[in-house]
């Protein structure tokens, strides 16, 4: 895979030490020179549709919003906007031409709302948390509370206060948002999951007489386990083994492991909520799994 394939998987932006351990540092300098990947001042890397929208916010005098001011933020998502998702006053008037190319919205920002040519922290997650798909509010909410961005307490602070349509749906968001998801993947395949019935918790320490693991999901009273996995995750054969073993591991305890791929849950999300909706009867509760005292 690419650097900017790896990117992609990995919501659209990663730090350096993320992005040049799952394609390498020879990649992503060639990568990064192609133009097929962007390099900002934070330490960050982007796919280069972010600095394309603030050009075009600039060329309208309009600000970042929504998933581009998401990404702006550095926040990973589900899917990066393809086209510059900007927000302009209502009562502003633009040429054909001047639409073209761009996802407009309209409302009356206030200063506090906007921070130089993006939509503030705030202002952008309620507009997620409103307009986008449940998964993909839930994929940016997790990475801003694992960017810190947010805590919990703010962010739930954040939704109690929304007011107008989407509001409840938007809560309801906040309350399976979680810090501890690794990345977009992991976060759309939760949602899948509590779609089917399933009640998976991220990150799971699991334990026997020993220290089994840390599942990326874990359904604790069906004894079922979540896995997924793509290429990005398992470049190397070094990372295939090691994650054999530990599939290995938890069979071994008792548990059901299943592994889903990049594109079955981005790409075949029906697919993935048929299957799991085959394993709401539940299993047989947990002995072997306890909180890690940390």
């Amino acid at each position: 895979m690419t650097a900017a394939e790896i990117l992609h998987s990995l919501g659209g932006v990663a730090r350096w030490a993320e992005l040049e351990r799952r394609a390498g540092e020879v990649e992503v300098a060639r990568a990064v020179r192609a133009g097929e990947v962007a390099r900002d001042a934070r330490g960050r890397y982007a796919l280069p549709g972010v600095d394309a929208a603030t050009r075009r916010a600039s060329m309208l005098t309009a600000v970042l919003s929504h998933r581009s001011a998401a990404a702006a933020h550095g926040w990973a998502q589900k899917s990066p906007p393809d086209r510059p998702e900007l927000t302009v006053a209502r009562n502003r008037r633009l040429t054909a031409e001047q639409r073209r190319g761009v996802t407009l919205h309209r409302a009356d920002l206030t200063v506090d709302e906007v921070v130089g040519v993006v939509t503030s922290h705030e202002r952008t997650m309620v507009d997620c948390l409103r307009a986008l798909p449940p998964d993909e509010a839930l994929a940016i909410a997790d990475s801003a509370l694992r960017e810190e961005s947010f805590t919990p307490a703010s962010l739930h602070r954040l939704a109690e206060g929304m007011r107008g349509p989407g509001c409840v749906r938007a809560r309801a968001i906040v309350e399976r948002a979680d810090g501890l998801a690794a990345n977009p993947f992991e976060s759309v395949l939760r949602h899948l999951a509590w779609e089917a019935g399933l009640d998976v918790r991220p990150q799971v320490p699991l334990f026997a007489d020993e220290f089994l693991g840390q599942p990326d999901l874990v359904d604790i009273g069906r004894r079922l386990v979540l896995e997924a996995d793509s290429f990005a995750w398992h470049g190397d054969r070094a990372a295939l083994d090691r994650d054999a073993k530990r599939y290995n591991r938890f069979v071994a305890q008792g548990w059901l492991v299943l592994r889903f791929s990049w594109e079955e849950v981005m790409l075949r999300p029906a697919q993935v909520l048929v299957l799991l909706g085959g394993f709401t009867q539940e299993r047989t509760h947990c002995l072997f799994c306890r909180r890690s005292s940390a």
